[in-house]
């Protein structure tokens, strides 16, 4: 039998090692269950979206009959929009489990209803629901810890290691190969459950590829800390400890202090400002001359100028135009809001180079599709789709065309890719 197996056959017949090693892959099967079943719950909300439309319209048709008004339907249809996860959502719930995921928008103004959808502190969390993301960043260490922080010091303290040291072979090979046997024992123990469920749920070869790279990589960091303390000559108990103070401060107190320190460094106001203040400007539009309104308006969308002018009566047109000018008017707030989050963004992804816990979460999510980027991307989505909508029923409003039941069939759809 060559040292390999010998070391492989040595691991085996260790039990704590191989209890450590089945409560590991346990822990990896029931993260990557509990991904799955919420990302399966994601998809089923998603595709009880259409008929749910369906119904809502039908009700809209039934209430408003033929109305010649298209701000009715502007002001009473909620269009549905929504992010569909990707197929590795299931191992990095990341942003989908804190933002939402789905939002229905009418053609009045956009920024309150983003950001009223948004139910979370815009910052990027730390330690999130228990998937696979967590398992690699957070326990996976403890695992690697547990089987090498006694790679030497246990054949110090048994007395073998004089023996070992009297044969024809290197001590820092033979201790190497332990610990090279150990991390694919590790490896395989969260490898092979996600290999099975992710080709189950369809992901891309190369996306399976790149995860099981970053988990070897993640292993082979941890690995070669309990080396380097090894290498000092401490009992096993010390270097224990040690190792347990490194996985502290490296994967939850240097996250966190870095955060706040981003948080500091990088002030964002909250969404719920930006709402607050779309909301004032709606509002006061109630108590200035509407004259003032349309020329704010026209002033920026000159498109609509030949519009016929207003009457006495109320109309839609002078309401939507009101919605848009309060939008308009949080435009600098949103896009500093924006920036603000896509610089924390950006600090945070610098600090994953520093910080391996930080940079494995960054990767999986981004490849995952779950991350701040994703969740952006998403608001874009959501927000050329409302320029769609309002053009559609400006095109009603500022020209005075009537809206039938059958024009419902005409409002843009949202396309969520």
């Amino acid at each position: 039998m060559s040292a390999w197996g010998f070391e492989w056959k040595l691991l085996l017949r260790a039990r704590i090692p191989v209890a450590g090693l089945a409560l590991l892959a346990v822990l990896a099967i029931a993260s990557l269950v509990s991904g799955v079943q919420r990302i399966d719950g994601q998809r089923a909300a998603i595709a009880r979206i259409a008929g749910l439309q369906a119904t809502d319209i039908a009700a809209l048709k039934a209430q408003h009959g033929d109305s010649t008004d298209a701000g009715s339907a502007a002001y009473y249809t909620f269009h549905p929009t929504w992010h569909p996860p990707s197929a590795l959502a299931f191992a990095a719930v990341g942003m989908r489990d804190v933002a939402p995921y789905m939002l229905r928008v009418r053609a009045l103004g956009l920024e309150a209803q983003i950001h009223d959808g948004d139910i979370y502190n815009p910052e990027l969390a730390l330690a999130g629901r228990f998937d696979f993301a967590f398992l690699l960043t957070f326990l996976l260490p403890v695992f690697v810890l547990v089987l090498c922080h006694d790679l030497r010091s246990a054949e110090t303290e048994s007395g073998r290691e004089r023996m070992l040291r009297s044969l024809p072979l290197r001590m820092p090979g033979l201790y190497l190969r332990r610990a090279t046997v150990r991390g694919l024992a590790l490896l395989a123990c969260v490898g092979v459950p996600f290999l099975v469920l992710a080709l189950s749920q369809g992901v891309p070869v190369l996306q399976i590829a790149g995860v099981l790279a970053l988990g070897a990589a993640y292993i082979a960091f941890w690995i070669a800390l309990a080396l380097l303390v090894a290498t000092r000559g401490w009992r096993s108990a010390t270097n224990a400890a040690t190792l347990a103070t490194l996985w502290v401060a490296i994967a939850l107190v240097l996250p966190a202090l870095a955060h706040v320190a981003i948080e500091r460094a990088i002030p964002v106001e909250q969404g719920a400002e930006i709402a607050r203040a779309q909301r004032e400007a709606v509002n006061h539009a109630w108590d200035i001359p509407r004259e003032d309104t349309m020329q704010r308006f026209y002033a920026r969308y000159p498109e609509w100028r030949d519009s016929a002018p207003l009457g006495t009566a109320f109309h839609y047109k002078w309401y939507l135009a009101f919605h848009q000018n309060g939008d308009d008017a949080v435009a600098p707030m949103a896009a500093a809001y924006r920036d603000g989050i896509e610089r924390r963004t950006q600090a945070a992804a610098t600090l994953g180079w520093l910080l391996p816990p930080v940079g494995l979460q960054a990767a999986l999510t981004r490849m995952a599709g779950t991350d701040m980027q994703a969740h952006l991307a998403y608001q874009d989505r959501i927000r050329a789709f409302h320029a769609d909508l309002r053009r559609h029923y400006y095109g009603y409003l500022f020209r005075d065309r009537p809206f039938r039941q059958a024009d419902y069939a005409d409002t843009p759809a949202f396309e969520p890719r």
